[in-house]
């Protein structure tokens, strides 16, 4: 095409963002979608904040109602009481007959998600991020109401599994209904998705600026204003409401930490090295566990009832293993809780919740991956200090949280903003940093996916490993 194209002349090529490199090639450059003088935000970026808004209005209290029934299955089932305050069924009066309730919820789940939505097995995230990566993030809207629903059961007989997992895959999938219901682009409903996920997290742990990060690095995969404006509004939201719904006091009870010394970094970073390489463990164990389930010889439906046997008898041995279990945390945090006796909780809880989420079940990875985490920190933090590399083994239990969590599933700024934003403390940011990025270092050379996205490379999914704009400027005026 010749250069002297009235509707591509040389004026015009050479305000395209870029150099040319000859006069003919402004026009390729257009066709690539490159975008002339862009703009951060527009009008209808506004309009997507809105909705953002909005939906963090709705997610949030969807959050506290997720919560509230967890509890009062949690009641019923295990200590025959009406009730919505969240408990753990250790203090439990059935005994032995604590080894059928988990069985009895792991059929209900095997049952929804045959005759539902198959799609509710899993912990929510990597179902979100098919749906993203192969679907123009559309959700079924069955989702919206059966994922909370199986995790409610799962969660509230006895399983071990975290409620933030399912009420980002709910928050998710209200935001992808709100983008299938009203016209916007596939970028804008992915948006949207993200929005609600965030959402979802601020109002369970009050974390906003970790949520935030979080639906970036596992949802979005771009930083640009566009996704994190409308995004980080909706964090916002919820935890405006977040005082009205679940009160102002903080979901851990963490202790004032001091800052550490330089040869205490030196400590958390060679602790960051070993938690990368558990991480790794911990991410190939849930999914062998997951291809053993594959081999047997019944249907898909009864192996959440397998894993829920398997998470009545270690709960008979260890009750604190069952539920949701942010108490076991709060213990880690303490630094009281050490020894054989924090040894012995970490393998069963992981045997519990590695079982139970392999055989298919419903429920969330981030609260048992923070307990394992902290707890094998904090032994970590012991053998340290057994070799005269002194740590604090309240720090080492918060570094072993996040530093497990950014390990297992690569989202490192998002492991370190919960750890500090859990603490409301400033003093644990260089532990955090120096453990989280020598577990991520580790994790990345010794596995190239991850808890998230294993699944989705199994199917042939590319996942995102770098966080830029995935369409052009055409497609978000669609």
């Amino acid at each position: 095409m010749s250069s002297h194209d009235p509707q591509h002349d040389l004026e015009k090529a050479s305000t395209t963002p870029g150099l040319p490199l000859s006069l003919g090639i402004g026009p390729l450059i257009e066709k690539a979608d490159v975008e002339h003088h862009p703009r951060a935000l527009d009008v209808r970026s506004l309009l997507i904040c809105a909705l953002c808004m909005g939906l963090a209005a709705v997610v949030a209290p969807v959050a506290r109602l997720l919560m509230l029934l967890i509890g009062l299955i949690t009641n019923l089932v295990f200590y025959g009481r009406v009730s919505g305050d969240l408990v753990s069924p250790a203090g439990s009066p059935l005994g032995v007959w604590i080894v059928v309730v988990p069985v009895i919820g792991s059929v209900i789940v095997g049952l929804m998600a045959r005759y539902g939505a198959k799609a509710i097995r899993g912990h929510g995230i990597p179902e979100a991020m098919e749906q993203i990566l192969t679907n123009d993030s559309r959700i079924p809207v069955r989702m919206t109401f059966l994922k909370p629903l199986s995790a409610a059961v799962a969660i509230g007989t006895g399983g071990p599994f975290g409620a933030e997992g399912p009420i980002i895959a709910t928050g998710g999938a209200l935001g992808s209904l709100l983008g299938q219901l009203i016209h916007v682009s596939a970028h804008e409903r992915k948006t949207l998705l993200a929005a609600g996920a965030a959402a979802g997290m601020t109002a369970i742990f009050g974390t906003p600026f970790s949520a935030i990060l979080l639906a970036i690095e596992l949802l979005v995969f771009e930083f640009r204003p566009r996704s994190f404006i409308p995004i980080a509004l909706a964090a916002l939201t919820a935890i405006w409401l977040r005082p009205w719904l679940f009160g102002v006091a903080p979901v851990f009870a963490a202790p004032i930490l001091p800052a550490a010394s330089q040869t205490a970094l030196i400590g958390y970073a060679l602790e960051g090295l070993v938690m990368g390489v558990l991480a790794v463990g911990i991410a190939r164990s849930t999914y062998l566990i997951e291809d053993l389930f594959e081999k047997l010889p019944l249907h898909w439906m009864w192996w959440p009832a397998i894993g829920g046997l398997m998470v009545g008898l270690v709960g008979l041995v260890s009750p604190h293993t069952m539920g949701v279990g942010y108490d076991n945390i709060e213990r880690i945090l303490s630094g009281t809780f050490l020894g054989t006796a924090l040894l012995v909780f970490c393998v069963l809880k992981f045997l519990s919740w590695s079982i139970a989420l392999g055989s298919g079940t419903s429920g969330g990875t981030l609260a048992p991956i923070f307990t394992i985490g902290g707890g094998l920190g904090v032994l970590i933090g012991q053998g340290l200090n057994a070799t005269g590399l002194i740590v604090d083994l309240r720090m080492a239990g918060l570094v072993g949280m996040a530093a497990c969590f950014a390990g297992a599933s690569r989202a490192l700024f998002a492991s370190i903003l919960f750890a500090l934003e859990i603490t409301g403390q400033f003093s644990p940011l260089l532990p955090l940093i120096a453990g989280c990025v020598t577990a991520f270092l580790v994790s990345a050379f010794l596995m190239r996916t991850t808890i998230m996205t294993e699944k989705l490379a199994r199917r042939g999914t590319h996942v995102p490993s770098d966080y830029v704009a995935s369409v052009g400027a055409k497609a978000d005026k669609a």
